[in-house]
């Protein structure tokens, strides 16, 4: 019998036959959020230490530092009998975290390059849009009038800060910004993809094996751009200072957040993440304007609030059409 996409979607927002949100998996997707939400915030103040550093080096530490973690944390769940799968679908899941977590970072870290921490959060925050696109594409889903009214509010937001804001202060904006939201693109196909992976091996195996995948792919690339491995050598010849920052970036940035939104997507499903990630925008905005200094002014804040609303109501509208009819 097949599934449909909004069956997925009701099953995985609601937990048990009450139809009770799982806190558990609504506080690790808040948690999550407010972690990865830090990333734009310490992407761009290793910029500050090193300007002229290459993305892919910057991802190297980021990756290089947490993937020990992964590894150990995969051996333990394969002892423990835990997500035992064939070659191929081993295979597909670290696909599956080559798109997330090489392709996309790849593209978020470069276009912090050209635009502030605010408006990648913002930016990115509008994935849900595309997750409903591509659930209507490639998942059987429907696109509801409500949903795209939601979705245009979420959008006319962003259009207020592009117009009148300070955060798009930039020489690359829209560089910057097409980078952004490609990776926005390209993360909310992961998203639908994972929730498959999570459900049959668990959110544990599964994020290891993603991250595992990603690592391999970042280091081919680093072997090659470096020309070798003492190029390599010499790409890690960095000041103390952004060590420091790297090790915050793959521990607190990357190792925590990955298993809380992935066991979170498991527990309560992509929308509902998505919705809890409302704090992520947020947190970033605070931590950017302390930490980094940027600018924000009145407009933004009223274009923020109205791609918050927008998004908002846009998750709303989905859990409500995703609950299973009561029979």
């Amino acid at each position: 019998m097949k599934t449909s996409f909004r069956e997925v979607q009701g099953a995985a927002a609601l937990s048990g036959e009450s139809g009770r949100l799982d806190g558990i998996g609504m506080a690790l997707g808040i948690t999550g959020a407010v972690l990865f939400s830090m990333k734009a915030v310490l992407v761009k103040m290793a910029y500050g230490v090193v300007p002229d550093l290459p993305v892919v080096t910057l991802m190297v530490l980021r990756m290089g530092l947490s993937l020990p973690a992964y590894i150990l944390i995969l051996m333990i769940a394969r002892r423990a009998g835990q997500g035992r799968i064939g070659i191929r679908e081993t295979l597909s899941a670290m696909a599956a975290g080559v798109l997330a977590y090489y392709i996309c970072t790849f593209l978020d870290f470069q276009g912090l390059k050209y635009i502030t921490a605010q408006l990648e959060r913002l930016l990115l925050f509008t994935y849900p849009a595309f997750v409903v696109i591509f659930g209507a594409l490639f998942f059987g889903g429907r696109i509801s009038r409500a949903g795209l009214a939601s979705v245009a509010l979420a959008y006319a937001g962003l259009a207020v800060v592009f117009l009148r804001g300070d955060m798009t202060a930039s020489d690359n904006l829209w560089l910057g910004a097409g980078l952004i939201l490609l990776c926005a693109a390209l993360f909310a196909l992961f998203q639908l993809i994972a929730k498959g992976f999570i459900d049959r091996i668990g959110a544990r195996v599964f994020t290891c094996l993603a991250m595992i995948g990603a690592a391999t792919a970042l280091l081919v690339h680093f072997f090659v751009s470096s020309g070798g491995l003492s190029g390599m050598i010499a790409a890690l010849q960095l000041p103390g200072q952004l060590w420091v920052i790297a090790v915050a970036l793959a521990f607190f940035c990357t190792l925590l957040p990955s298993f809380f939104i992935n066991m979170a997507i498991g527990r309560i499903g992509a929308q509902l993440v998505a919705i809890l990630g409302m704090i992520g925008p947020l947190a970033t905005i605070v931590a950017a304007i302390l930490v980094l200094g940027e600018p924000f002014g009145l407009w933004d804040g009223i274009g923020t609030a109205i791609t918050l609303i927008g998004i908002a109501l846009y998750t709303v509208v989905a859990q409500r059409s995703a609950k299973p009819r009561q029979t």
